[in-house]
């Protein structure tokens, strides 16, 4: 219990001093590291109220939640509750991210319910005014199963509480309604809910995916909070107008704001009006328990006054802004003395730094020391046996992730020192042993007097380590959506119709031909011809890429240009074809290795990865296991964007080979890509008797010669490292796989020896390079190949700002990032004059503390930098490109790009994906010249750029000029030119045809127009009606899709998915898949066309049937009414056949009796 200690003049933070009762005030003084964390964790266990943690900023608030976890970890029943701070500056013109509004009300929803555990919050934060709890109680509402339900009054109530209509609910607050289908993603609810109503009740309650629209599990009942913290209904606005006017002098219609809350909208920065909106507004400490013990940190006082100077400046700044006036501070934010006088009636607790002196009582707690391992000496770890030695009581030890810890034991144990595992904090207080050690991410450690404890952490040992932390990878967008053709179509978009060529996509039209109402895509072609394609025949229309689309050709109809294009692309492809094919041959004649598998184990490491691997990546993995463990040599490209899960592949493969008893070697183009490859495979290999070493610059003479030599003899398992690994005098004992990551950035010399290395051992090559999944399909067999296109976590998506050199506006920018304790990248890609503009940035952001990092600069500095700003040690970065490929940084939200004009799509894609890694809002400020000064080219890609925010659209967009970097890489550039002419989709879709026709021994037919399968005419609507589907784009993917579904199990899974996701399907919907399914069963009986009406009809077969002649014979003899042939390749059907469903069953029994499966 957390009582006096009368033993001891100087208490334990095992046990802290408490106030006595409500107004009550003690001081803790003399707690060093992560001391504070523990006293608060024991504070928390020893009473029944919550303890409110008050810090003077960010980047304390973030070191105390470490902390807190690790000495709460078990402890279910005290929760630890950040309230998250606006990340916008006072008087902003930013509105914060959904997903922070959603944490902040749900704090604020559980806050009065609190009755044990800690609440964080920083000054900044608990000075800001909040939304009353009237509002979030009046405007809270719970829904169960079987529920009467009136959707419009549902749909009016939502809006009124803030929730934004969509057609598709993707994050927070959005709400979609579909007929008796409701989907509605709750504010404070970590997945979106489907509503589904049966008449006017609620039928059932189902959380989904909103990545895939799919359902995942049936609940009881649904908890909603409104969307903002301000109403938006009739009354907020009317009592926001009301109040405008009364504080505010001039017309209030020549203000935006206001003129935007008039109409329902919330313009940015929308939250510095909040008292317009309420009678009065509450604070923070409205919403405590009564019984809240308040502990105050260190500088508390000092950061509440800072940051009232600093509301106070940035309202002098724009307060004489007629457009936007603002509301004075007071309004808005609690001043200092107001916090500390509501503080004022709690039990408190105030943290004094060092020792103290007179009533106040020291803790007997001491600064941890510095224990450095010399890895020079003869003894390296003399500091820390001398420590243990003389220290009088136990020690625990903390690594930062498991992978260090099993590094740490290996050092510790070829040393003479055995410490235990301890699964914890509280395993380790329970135990006896004298020296343990345990995984928590602690920046700093402590001495504890009474009970004598020590706890170490790995910067006492080493100064510095890079831990990668792990970020919960989310359900991801379907891949196959990331590059389906028609997905990202914009009118006046090129697209391609294999029989008549590349035109412009004119929208859907729903026409009435004869008596039958039909949806058609409407093509424009050169002199404004019109090209009208029924939804059937959708699967001949692809989007065109290949070039720019402005730079798209537009082919004339019917003048013979688009044939002559067609037939060369053809031959082009026929062409790369037969080269891959004897590449292919020439590979399967070689004999490999077979790795042998012990599933029991691989089983175990594959159940170690922290995430659920995406389908793609899990596709992928089995691939190369396979390869593998079987009988010839694997040369396998794993492509896939940045951070798409490329290395747990290679992990998955190194793990195949080294438990069979070989080694592996890991090649990587930059000394820094070696350092985190290191870094993550000793985590991953934590628990494994592997030995990862790395041969790069980062190490001395004298441990590269000990590898080297540890290779020769078959010491070491896995080797990570740049062309070192190439070089002459290297050998393994026993080399049975070489990853390549990022082939392409190799020079020829390297390539050619990674040529000579594929005839010897099996070849695992990573790249970043998305190929689409078209060009895969086409190569697949020839050429191995995983595609990984399913984009990582959803982060939020980047605000990105394209603006000329404006200081105001930079600093603005650095500042709100530094505010919330994050980091800024600044680009400057000279070396020349990054130290000038290095100085210029600092002058800019006095408060901020800036470092350069270049290309030029001594690797081992080089990295120091690195480590440094990984470990937040300075907050801002000028840099060259060389953050490209470097290491994650997840707490660095903002990026600079000065003269963002100079750099191509591509890499500006790339250098905007540096940030918005984490869960924090990130914003990239593209810098450039006067848009005059600028190329036509670099204004282009600049629009282009700042237009895709979203990840998924990025990858999909960027992949414009992406495609054909990748197609070139892998085929050679000479058919880049054909590629231009028919569109990309079309020339790998002639690849295959080639591919398969050599395969088979035939020779390709030019001309022969690309097999899609049998056209089903059954005249009756087959569409899905525009009420069913309101969204265009929805309807048209949705088409596109069920025309492309290979088999029937497809279409019954797409048929699932639109019933779970929009209801039950209308009739000609219906009809639509019956016709499409008909579709599938008659191609391979080569049926070039069925024609079904009320009489019958007719069914016409190709030129090269697959039918047994004696089925035809033998139907026509036995019912000669019925079926007649027709010329000779036709067969007449009479029947009467007045509906959709006769029609269906005729056309099933024909085609059973022909021979279909």
């Amino acid at each position: 219990m957390a009582a006096p200690h009368p033993a001891s003049p100087r208490p334990s933070p095992l046990s802290p001093r408490l106030p006595r009762g409500p107004g009550d005030r003690v001081r803790w003084a003399g707690l060093h590291g992560s001391a504070i964390g523990l006293a608060v964790s024991r504070a928390a266990a020893s009473r029944t109220g919550p303890v409110l943690v008050l810090a003077p900023d960010a980047a304390a608030a973030d070191r105390l939640e470490e902390d807190l976890r690790f000495f709460l970890a078990g402890e279910a029943d005290r929760p630890l509750l950040r309230f998250p701070d606006w990340e916008t500056l006072p008087y902003d013109l930013f509105s914060p991210h959904q997903d922070i509004v959603s944490e902040r009300l749900s704090a604020l929803h559980r806050l009065p319910a609190v009755r044990a555990g800690v609440v964080l919050v920083t000054a900044a934060t608990a000075m800001a005014r909040v939304t009353p709890r009237t509002h979030l109680e009046g405007r809270s509402l719970v829904l169960d199963v079987g529920e009467r339900l009136d959707v419009e009054r549902l749909r009016m109530r939502l809006e009124a509480a803030g929730y934004r209509c969509v057609g598709q609910v993707m994050e927070h607050g959005e709400l979609a309604v579909r007929g008796s289908l409701v989907d509605l993603f709750p504010m404070g609810s970590p997945v979106p809910y489907r509503i589904d109503l049966l008449d006017d009740r609620v039928d059932s309650l189902r959380t989904f995916d909103p990545e895939t629209q799919r359902t995942t599990e049936r609940v009881d009942a649904l908890h909603w909070l409104p969307a903002r913290e301000i109403p938006l209904d009739e009354d907020g606005i009317g009592r926001f107008r009301r109040a405008w006017r009364e504080r505010f002098a001039g017309d209030p219609s020549s203000c935006p704001v206001y003129r935007d809350v008039s109409r329902g909208l919330a313009p940015g920065g929308i939250e510095y009006y909040l008292p317009l909106f309420f009678e009065r507004t509450d604070t923070l400490f409205d919403y405590l328990p009564a019984d809240t013990l308040a502990v105050g940190m260190e500088g508390l006082p000092g950061a509440a006054e800072g940051f009232w100077h600093e509301v106070q400046d940035r309202y002098e700044q724009g307060r004489h802004d007629r457009e936007r006036p603002l509301l004075p501070p007071q309004d808005l934010f609690l001043q200092p003395q107001e916090v500390f006088a509501a503080l004022k009636p709690m039990p408190q607790v105030t943290l004094a730094g060092g020792e103290s002196s007179g009533r106040v009582p020291t803790y007997g707690t001491r600064p941890a020391p510095r224990l450095p391992v010399d890895a020079r000496a003869d003894d390296p770890l003399a500091a820390l046996r001398g420590f243990l030695s003389e220290f009088p009581g136990r020690a625990l030890l903390v690594a930062e992730s498991a992978g260090r810890r099993e590094t740490l034991l290996d050092l510790l144990r070829g040393h003479g020192l055995h410490p235990v595992l301890a699964p914890g904090w509280a395993g380790f207080l329970e135990g006896s042993a004298p020296f343990a050690i345990a995984v928590a991410t602690l920046e700093a450690g402590t001495l504890i007097d009474e009970p004598p404890i020590a706890l170490v952490t790995e910067a006492q040992l080493f100064g510095e380590r890079v831990l990668q932390r792990r970020r919960r990878a989310a359900p991801t967008r379907d891949p196959e959506a990331l590059i389906r053709d028609l997905t990202e179509l914009s009118l006046g978009a090129p697209v391609v119709h294999e029989q008549h060529g590349v035109g412009r996509y004119r929208g859907l039209r729903t026409l009435t031909v004869g008596e039958l109402t039909t949806e058609f895509l409407t093509l424009e072609y050169a002199d404004g011809d019109l090209l009208y394609v029924p939804v059937s025949s959708l699967h001949l229309v692809s989007r065109y890429s290949g070039a720019d689309p402005d730079l798209a050709p537009l082919h004339k109809l019917g003048s013979g240009q688009w044939e002559k294009a067609r037939r060369k692309a053809a031959e082009q492809a026929y062409d790369v074809a037969a080269e891959l094919l004897e590449l292919h041959a020439r590979r399967a004649a070689r004999q490999g290795h077979r790795f042998h598998l012990d599933p029991l184990a691989y089983e175990a490491f594959a159940q170690a990865f922290p995430f659920e691997e995406t389908a793609d990546q899990q596709a992928a993995i089995d691939a190369v296991v396979a390869d593998m463990t079987g009988g010839r040599p694997m040369d396998r490209l794993v492509c896939g964007d940045v951070g798409f899960g490329k290395t747990e592949v290679a992990m998955r493969a190194a793990f195949v080979a080294v438990q069979d008893g070989w080694q592996v070697a890991v090649l990587v183009p930059t000394t820094l890509l070696a350092q985190q490859h290191y870094q993550s495979f000793q985590d991953r290999f934590a628990d494994w008797p592997v030995r990862v070493e790395q041969l790069s610059r980062f190490r001395t003479k004298k441990e590269l010669d000990a590898t080297v030599r540890d290779l020769g003899e078959g010491k070491v398992d896995v080797v990570i490292g740049t062309h070192k690994l190439l070089q002459d005098g290297l050998a393994f004992k026993r080399l049975g796989l070489v990853v390549i990551d990022e082939e392409h950035r190799f020079g020829v010399r390297h390539k050619e020896r990674f040529k000579s290395l594929r005839a010897e051992v099996d070849v695992l090559t990573l790249t970043a390079t998305p190929i689409p999944r078209t060009l895969h399909m086409a190569l697949s067999g020839l050429r191995d190949l995983s595609l990984i296109a399913t984009p990582p976590a959803r982060r939020l998506s980047i605000k990105t700002f394209v603006h000329t050199w404006d200081d105001r506006l930079l600093r603005e920018a650095c500042l709100r990032e530094l505010k919330r304790g994050g980091q800024v990248f600044f680009v400057h890609n000279e070396v020349e004059t990054i130290e000038k503009t290095a100085r210029e940035v600092a002058e800019l952001l006095p408060e901020a503390h800036v470092r350069i990092a270049h290309g030029q600069m001594r690797e081992r500095e080089l990295e120091q930098v690195m480590l440094d700003f990984y470990h937040r040690r300075f907050n801002v970065l000028v840099c060259t490109t060389i953050i490209e490929t470097g290491i994650d940084v997840p707490n660095a939200n903002t990026i600079v790009v000065n003269r963002a004009d100079r750099f191509g799509l591509a890499q500006l894609h790339q250098l905007r994906g540096r940030v918005g890694r984490s869960h924090h809002r990130a914003y990239a400020y593209l810098v450039t010249p006067h848009p005059k000064a600028m190329t036509a080219d670099a204004v282009k890609r600049l629009e282009a750029i700042e237009s895709l925010e979203d990840l998924g659209i990025g990858f999909t967009l960027a992949t414009h000029d992406l495609e054909i970097r990748g197609a070139g890489e892998l085929l050679g550039h000479e058919q880049s030119g054909q590629m231009q002419e028919v569109g990309y989709a079309l020339y790998t879709e002639l690849l295959e045809r080639a591919v398969a026709a050599l395969k088979a021994g035939r020779s390709p037919e030019l001309d022969r127009p690309l097999d899609h399968g049998t056209e089903v005419d059954l005249h009756v609507p087959a569409l899905i009606p525009e009420d069913y589907l309101p969204d265009v784009h929805a309807r048209l993917i949705l088409y596109k899709r069920i025309a492309s579904a290979q088999d029937g199990e497809q279409l019954r899974d797409l048929q699932a998915e639109m019933i779970d996701r929009f209801g039950l399907l209308p009739e000609p919907t219906r009809v639509l898949f019956r016709a499409t399914e008909l579709k599938l069963r008659a191609t391979p009986l080569g049926v070039r066309k069925v024609d079904l009406g009320p009489r019958g009809g007719r069914v016409a077969f190709g030129s090269q049937p697959s039918v047994d002649p004696a089925r035809v014979i033998q139907l026509i003899q036995r019912e000669p009414a019925r079926y007649r042939l027709e010329g000779g390749d036709r067969i007449r059907v009479t029947l009467d056949l007045p509906d959709a469903e006769s029609r269906v069953r005729a056309l099933s029994t024909l085609l059973d009796r022909l021979g279909a499966r």
